[in-house]
């Protein structure tokens, strides 16, 4: 009792902890500023009478959800997961707050100047600093009062010429227990009829070529490519895609958005394949229990898709059924891009 810890925190403050209690199990530190830790913050213990002075890092730290919010004119760095997740020493930082990327690959393919958009388009930004390390990012939309950051947000590059393959080396990992247990596997990110091609050669040597595909269409250049994925996929024995409408409208715009899905809709119908149309469908509804007007139109517009993708929320099954009553009423209706034309019973004949 009474050592005192020296550290510098996730923000590169200096702070120091007092120990009040020491048990078999650990010790108990106390301090009266905000301390922000990481797991593998490093303590320093002061000299001591008794004992020299030493030095640790923290370890099972439990890891949080993490929060920023973010105003237009604020900077930030994005990192490799690992590397943000530590506090080694990089005074070059300025003291910006570290948002980790799992795909840390893309930073030697984006240039300064360049768009960068997190969480579905939410929050929009551009690239001020690039380098094989990380982005320094400015954050160029976002409302008035700020933009809330949540952990395990995805991120846009609609202006980088992306060479990334489809399947990662986790991807490639996981096809063995697809192989064993799935009927069906999404392939995330797909831009050419090569990464099609690379997903069915490793199920056929799992065993698996019986496992149907699901592609999901998200990004500019998979749109620009629909034909030969739609060819490449059709040599699987089922396949599918998915309308990722979210990302879409990031990476192509918003006003092309209704454009796109139909062209979408169109090529998959000519091509005989089913469509998961996805992004946001009833979201409102599922989140809070009371549906807005539009996305009811929205919803109704799905049933032209044979399956529509619902996002989890504490009303789900009101959005379910909700999904539900409107599909049926539609069917009688619309049928894919085909409108059926039926007698309507609104009205009782003029007399």
């Amino acid at each position: 009792m009474g050592d005192k810890l020296e550290l510098v925190d996730a923000r590169d403050a200096h702070r120091t902890l007092r120990v009040v209690a020491v048990s078999p199990e650990g010790a108990l530190a106390h301090t009266d500023q905000t301390v922000y830790l990481l797991p593998h913050t490093r303590l320093t213990r002061l000299r001591h009478a008794r004992h020299a002075p030493a030095n640790t890092r923290l370890g099972g730290l439990p890891v949080l959800d993490g929060k920023l919010v973010l105003h237009r004119g604020d900077r930030l760095r994005l990192m490799a997961q690992d590397e943000a997740m530590t506090d080694s020493p990089a005074p070059a930082l300025g003291g910006l707050p570290r948002v980790p990327c799992t795909l840390p690959e893309v930073f030697a393919q984006v240039n300064e100047g360049e768009r960068i958009w997190f969480d579905d388009g939410r929050i929009g930004g551009v690239i001020r600093q690039a380098s094989a390390q990380g982005l320094v990012v400015e954050i160029t939309q976002a409302r008035d009062g700020g933009e809330k950051l949540m952990s395990d947000k995805g991120i846009n590059l609609p202006d980088s010429q992306l060479d990334l393959p489809a399947l990662t080396l986790k991807d490639v990992d996981d096809l063995s227990a697809v192989a064993r247990l799935a009927d069906m596997v999404g392939l995330s990110f797909v831009q050419r009829e090569q990464d099609v091609e690379e997903l069915r050669a490793r199920l056929a040597g799992l065993g698996a070529a019986h496992v149907g595909l699901v592609l999901k269409i998200e990004t500019r250049r998979a749109f620009e490519n629909l034909p030969r994925l739609l060819l490449s996929a059709m040599a699987s024995p089922a396949a599918g895609i998915m309308i990722a409408r979210g990302d879409l409208a990031v990476e192509c715009g918003y006003e092309r958005l209704a454009e796109i899905q139909e062209e979408i809709l169109w090529a998959a119908e000519a091509a005989h394949m089913p469509v998961i149309w996805a992004t946001q469908v009833l979201e409102t509804l599922a989140k809070t229990g009371v549906p807005s007007r539009a996305e009811i139109t929205d919803a109704a517009m799905g049933e032209r898709a044979e399956c529509v993708m619902l996002n989890k929320g504490p009303h789900i099954l009101d959005a379910m059924r909700t999904l539900d009553d409107i599909l049926q009423r539609m069917q009688a209706h619309q049928i894919k891009k085909r409108p059926q034309l039926r007698a309507l019973a609104a009205w009782s004949p003029l007399g």
